[in-house]
């Protein structure tokens, strides 16, 4: 997207948003631009190397393996369906739509499952991985700010350039510069400890895995953060014959002339050694008579319908770098011709960045199954925020990414018939965040969109995943000795109002702006830092401006607790005008929740909307509004980021376990007990198996009241 909007919403709708500080990676700068061929010889080479040196490195296993616990099980299988929510499942389950699952449940056991805190997704996975919270992990939103300037960063990766010095002794010489990709999140996964323990792990998609970290034993697909190939967290193109001047939709758009029945444009690349952007032609040659389109990008040529999507093709750009992108004719009518273009994936066969471990593996992949999404965020809801595309365009997009990662999971349980397999679908969190107004018939999402032609689709979703069930069961067999389990990493209510919290603090005089404006744009534009005691950015919480932090910090660090107190105080007393309610569950100090070495980094305040409430989508990218609530009225109509207790994830297994409360935390430290590997003091669950040794640490424990309503007392509709 060139839009700041759009890559919020793509990677912070979670999905989706580009943060001004996420640099990209070019050809002059670090990317792998090695020709298919010695990429192919290359990945041959390695594996005859591998092959050559296996019995050394047997021997050397044998002679430094200091042992570890006799495992309980062969093999761990944990199936993530990011989203799915526990009181939909339960009230589907009831009603006869999920026959597969409840049958599980009845064999093994069902939970909800407790959320992290922020009850967002890459905090949650994170907490997943390594059975830490956020302050010990380091997440705590999408975005922060950088505290120096005040603009926003992606939380959880670092991708920049860096000059490259040769150092003469006497002086340093600079010749070009180098790429970095750096994870920001601390601690560590626990399939580095398996790995170190000699257990294998497959992970496939688990969100804030890019750049892909070095482990032992294992390979790794990267999910949540991997970039386009523009370097955004996703930016589709639009290419229209309508005049859209003053018309924002988001994303690239472009203008096009149709000559006969033949177009003509170029895809946006990302930037070249000139510091200008990279293109490659393609054309599209309309059929009247058929409604059918010859579309030709690079070497690929393909014929597709109307409305339908070609497969992934290949995009070549100078230097040797290539991506991959579907297209789809949009519109064809009299009024306008309309070509949507997905963003621009790395190509996983030919990667620019690094985005497996072992770097060969997206290549192995591609290989085995064909090209598929690569992008962290890649259903692209902000294509259908902004109408770019249609409903049936989107849930075409997504059941096409759904169907690559089956084989991407079919692939690793073959090859995996010991250690663990993970696999996150996020197909089951996207569709949710773009249909739940369907649930509800007076959601302000509804006006001027079809709603009884996809009242069933969250219905339907939920349905599919139940018919998934046994195709996964009937891959996973029937081993006593393996344990399976599906989780996901929050749940869903209804997101009516959007509620601009920068509005509210300058209301409240916490937040000023300059010259006596009122209002102000994107990124803090007219923000007086000098007067300004708090403000938010992202969808989680509030930050203090405090001094010693913050650049133009002024708020001085023993005040820090009294403003906090007041400020939650006033919070937790806000009325939405509309309804005469209060929109406030509890307003959490990070302080009384969190005490890890990171909390000083996180916001002061986390904020527990009650539901059909969130941070505005204004109020995430850090703009100050006229008006502090205002109705959402994006597809984009369900979402998570309230009260963590609100919105439990799901946990079923084909074993019964030790406690009716489990949590995210507990994955890590269950998958380390059931290979007889020590559990390290520090994470913060407890194993879920066997004697219940001690109970998880998370924030929302210390919390009064933490237990999570039993599944199918959550909400499920408005």
């Amino acid at each position: 997207m060139s839009s700041p909007r759009h890559v919020l919403a793509a990677a912070l709708a979670v999905c989706l948003l580009q943060a001004p500080a996420l640099a990209y990676i070019g050809p002059g700068a670090g990317f792998a631009a090695a020709g298919s061929l010695l990429v192919l010889l290359g990945t041959f080479a390695l594996a005859f190397g591998i092959i050559l040196i296996w019995p050394i490195k047997a021997v050397i296993k044998l002679a430094t393996f200091r042992g570890r616990g006799e495992a309980k099980v062969k093999r761990l299988v944990i199936v993530g369906l990011d989203g799915f929510d526990p009181g939909l499942a339960q009230k589907y389950m009831d009603e006869g739509r999920m026959p597969n699952f409840k049958k599980l449940a009845e064999q093994g056991c069902f939970h909800p499952l407790a959320t992290a805190m922020p009850s967002i997704s890459p905090v949650a996975w994170s907490t997943f991985a390594t059975g830490v919270d956020a302050s010990r992990h380091n997440i705590y939103d999408f975005l922060t700010r950088d505290p120096c300037s005040y603009m926003p960063v992606l939380s959880s990766t670092d991708t920049r350039t860096v000059p490259r010095h040769l150092n003469l002794g006497f002086a340093k010489v600079p010749f070009g510069s180098r790429a970095v990709y750096k994870i920001l999140q601390r601690s560590q996964p626990f399939w580095k400890l398996l790995g170190q323990n000699h257990v294998w792990s497959s992970i496939l998609r688990v969100p804030i895995t890019f750049p892909p970290q070095k482990f032992k034993n294992g390979t790794l697909l990267a999910g949540m953060c991997v970039p386009d190939l523009q370097g955004t967290q996703g930016s589709f193109s639009y290419y229209s014959t309508r005049e859209r001047s003053g018309e924002h939709i988001g994303g690239q758009q472009f203008r096009i002339v149709l000559r006969g029945n033949r177009v003509e444009s170029n895809l946006k690349g990302p930037a070249g050694k000139d510091g200008h952007a990279m293109k490659s032609p393609f054309t599209v040659e309309l059929d009247p008579a058929t409604r059918r389109a010859t579309i030709t990008v690079g070497k690929d040529t393909v014929e597709v319908g109307f409305q339908e999507y070609t497969p992934w093709m290949t995009v070549p750009f100078d230097g040797g770098v290539q991506g991959i992108a579907r297209l789809r004719v949009q519109a064809w009518d009299d009024e306008e011709i309309g070509i949507y273009v997905t963003p621009i994936n790395i190509d996983p066969e030919k990667p620019a960045m690094p985005i497996s471990e072992p770097f060969v593996y997206s290549i192995y992949l591609s290989k085995m199954i064909g090209k598929y999404a690569t992008l962290g965020l890649a259903e692209d809801t902000w294509a259908l925020n902004e109408r770019v595309i249609d409903e049936q365009a989107f849930l075409d997009q997504s059941w096409l990414i759904f169907e690559e990662r089956k084989q991407q999971l079919w692939d690793a349980l073959d090859k995996t018939k010991k250690g663990l397999v993970t696999c996150v679908f996020d197909t089951t969190d996207r569709i949710s965040h773009m249909f739940y107004r369907t649930l509800d018939p007076d959601h302000p999402a509804n006006e001027g969109k079809e709603v009884e032609r996809y009242k069933d689709v969250i219905p339907d979703l939920y349905a599919k995943m139940d018919a998934f069930l046994p195709e996964i069961q009937a891959k996973v067999g029937n081993d006593p000795d393996t344990v399976f389990m599906v989780i996901s990493d929050h749940g869903f209510c209804n997101f009516r109002r959007g509620v601009n919290l920068n509005a509210w603090l300058r209301d409240e005089g916490y937040l000023v702006l300059k010259d006596g404006e009122t209002t102000s744009g994107d990124w803090f534009q007219k923000v007086d830092w000098e007067r300004t005691r708090a403000f938010t950015l992202g969808l989680t919480g509030i930050f203090l401006n405090k001094k010693g932090r913050e650049r133009h910090g002024i708020v001085e660090p023993e005040d820090a607790p009294a403003l906090c107190a007041e400020l939650r105080a006033k919070l937790e007393a806000l009325v939405d005008p509309k309804t005469g309610e209060g929109i406030m569950n509890e307003v959490f100090l990070t302080s009384e929740v969190h005490d890890g070495p990171y909390a000083d980094l996180a916001p002061e305040l986390l904020i527990g909307y009650k539901r059909g409430y969130r941070h505005s989508w204004d109020c995430a990218t850090g703009a100050v509004s006229e008006e502090v609530f205002s109705d959402n009225t994006k597809s984009w109509s369900g979402d998570h980021c309230v009260d963590p207790r609100l919105v439990p994830g799901v946990f079923w297994c084909n074993r019964s376990i030790n406690t009716e409360q489990p949590s995210l935390a507990d994955m890590a430290p269950t998958a380390l007990d059931l290979f007889g590997v020590d559990v390290p003091q520090y994470m913060l669950g407890a194993p879920l198996f066997g004697e219940r040794r001690g109970s998880s640490k998370l924030a929302t424990d210390k919390i009064p009241g933490r237990e999570v309503a039993p599944a199918g007392e959550q909400e499920v509709s408005s």
